[in-house]
This record gives structure tokens, C-alpha cells and sequence, in this order.
């Protein structure tokens, strides 16, 4: 089955700064493409280009088989956005818009079902003005949904929401899946990645510089298992530092992390050393390397820097 996307060579540029600088992915059908990088890195530009609200320089792009720039009104019919802010009157309710926004497609889906679906019933005929953030978030996931579409592009939908809201707009984009719908996310959230994205993009530069699922990504790494460790009595610093494998070492009274690429044996002659110095572990941890440790070895930045 072809790809539901395909975005082969995209540039655009603004001035001197090059928002997209060749980016090329595609994304299959039914799966959560997750895009993440840097602030700066090209997400957003990518996405706008990708849905028709930016003109690209240069470059192809293909959604649901179309042609995205020669025929750009027949793909707006097949996706639907939520983009990082939608803008509507402040006294407008939730079921005029739905209504309004629907107006605009040949294939739309009723307002009720709508306000069923993400629980805006309560909320149906109050003005927007009124809503709290998780609501107005989701207002925007249903007015992304007014024409049935067949891919959603999702652009940092949860960013600046409560842990709850988080949670519940985590189950809707999950249930997108289920339903059979594509979909594109950038986030800022690398946990949010890990956890909903079948596969994830890394954005930096305005390039796409890794891809592949989030297993994936982690099996690549030459990042090396971290160790912290709470032991009953002040650690011997000098004695952990030369145990074999230790790198990067940090002990404060009876507390200690360190690095290692053979956990195995360090953990086994740490265990030796306690136990000649009499000690008792509290917490063991061995940690291997994360999304987290990926994103930063290959863009040498934290996500959210």
C-alpha cells in the first residue's frame, strides 16, 4: 500500500533563515508519525507547507495519493489541523463552529456527534471565551474532525495543558489510531512521542536526521547505560571511580551515578565493594539509554531548549 505521505526534497526559506532544508519523510497509512526537535528546527514550517498554509520554495509533496501542490483544494477535503493555536470570536459557541467550520466540506460530520466524541456536550452552546484550555483543546481535535478526514496533522497539541488534560487529549490522538485515522504530531514532550508515535522523525536544522520507531532509535545509540545507586553509609568516591567501566562519576555522601558500556561487570564489582565495606544498597537502578539520551546525542540539545 503506498504511503499516506510523502514529502521528498521540501525547502523553504524566510529571509536568511531556512525554515526546511530538504526535508524528505513519508508516513504510512493508519500509523502516528511523531516529528520532534529543537524550537527553531523546522517542525512547524515543515507542517504548514505540508497543508497548503505556506507555499514551499521547492520540493514534492504527496497526501492520499494527491498531488498537495498542484491540487491543494482536493487534499484540504481529506486532512484535518489543530494547529498550536485556533483562532475563533470569543462568543461563538462550540456548536456554532463546528457548524460553520463544517459548512466548508462536501463530506462533514454532524455537530452532535462531534461534541459527543470529545465531550463537549456540557460545554455545546457557551461561548468559547468561557472554555478552559483542555476544552478549547479539545474544540480544535473537533474541528480538525468536521470532514471525516482521512489524515489529522497534529501540531504540539498538548503544549502548556494541566497532567489531566495531558492525559485525556493522549487517549483522543490513541483512539485517532484505532479509528483508522493517520496522523502527524510534533511535540515538545518526548515522553508523549515514546509513548503515542508508531514511528518518530527527529527535526534539526531544518533536516530530518533520524527516523525509524522509537525502539528503534534507542538500538542505534552509542549512548551507555547510566547507574544510581543509595547505599546505608557515605560512598568511597575513589574506590567507585575505579571499578571497571565507570565513567562520569558523581557521589555526594551516600549517593552515586555513574556511566558504564558493561553494567553487568561494573554492577557485579560494585556489589563485591559494598559488601567488603560493609554497606547496604537502599535502590539499585540501571538505566538504559532513552528517547531522551537519542534526541540529545543527535542534536547535541535538550528537547525543550
Amino acid at each position: 500500500m503506498p504511503a499516506k505521505v510523502i514529502v521528498r526534497d521540501l525547502r523553504k526559506q524566510y529571509g536568511s533563515t531556512q525554515g526546511a532544508r530538504g526535508v524528505s519523510f513519508e508516513i504510512q497509512d493508519g500509523e502516528i508519525f511523531g516529528l520532534i526537535g529543537p524550537n527553531g528546527a523546522g517542525k512547524t514550517t515543515t507542517v504548514e507547507c505540508i497543508i497548503g498554509l505556506r507555499e514551499p520554495d521547492s520540493g514534492a509533496i504527496e497526501i492520499c495519493g494527491i498531488d498537495a501542490r498542484t491540487r491543494p483544494r482536493e487534499v484540504k477535503q481529506r486532512i484535518g489541523a489543530a494547529l498550536q493555536t485556533t483562532a475563533l470570536q470569543d462568543k461563538i459557541t462550540p456548536r456554532e463552529a463546528l457548524g460553520l467550520f463544517g459548512s466548508f466540506y462536501e463530506n462533514r460530520e454532524e455537530p452532535q456527534q462531534l461534541l459527543e466524541r470529545f465531550t463537549l456536550l456540557e460545554k455545546a452552546d457557551v461561548s468559547v471565551d468561557t472554555l478552559s484550555g483542555g476544552q478549547r483543546q479539545r474544540l480544535a481535535l473537533a474541528l480538525a474532525f468536521v470532514n471525516r478526514p482521512e489524515l489529522v496533522f497534529l501540531d504540539e497539541p498538548t503544549t502548556g495543558l494541566d497532567p489531566q488534560s495531558r492525559r485525556e487529549l493522549h487517549g483522543e490522538i490513541a483512539r485517532m489510531k484505532e479509528d483508522g485515522h493517520t496522523v502527524l504530531l510534533t511535540t515538545h514532550y518526548i515522553d508523549e512521542a515514546e509513548q503515542l508515535c508508531d514511528r518518530i522523525g527527529i527535526i534539526d536544522h531544518g533536516r530530518i536526521i533520524a527516523t525509524g520507531a522509537p525502539h528503534e532509535l534507542i538500538g542505534r545509540s552509542s549512548a551507555t547505560p547510566s547507574v544510581s545507586l543509595v547505599a546505608s553509609q557515605p560512598l568511597d568516591a575513589a574506590a567507585l571511580s575505579a571499578l571497571p567501566g565507570v565513567q562520569n562519576l558523581f557521589c555526594d555522601e551516600n549517593t552515586a551515578r555513574f556511566r558504564t558500556a558493561t553494567a553487568t561487570q561494573t554492577v557485579t564489582a560494585l556489589m563485591s565493594l559494598l559488601d567488603r565495606q560493609g554497606a547496604h544498597l537502599s535502590e539499585l537502578h540501571v538505566h538504559k539509554a532513552t528517547l531522551e539520551d537519542i534526541f540529545i546525542e543527535l542534536t547535541g540539545t535538550d528537547l525543550r531548549d
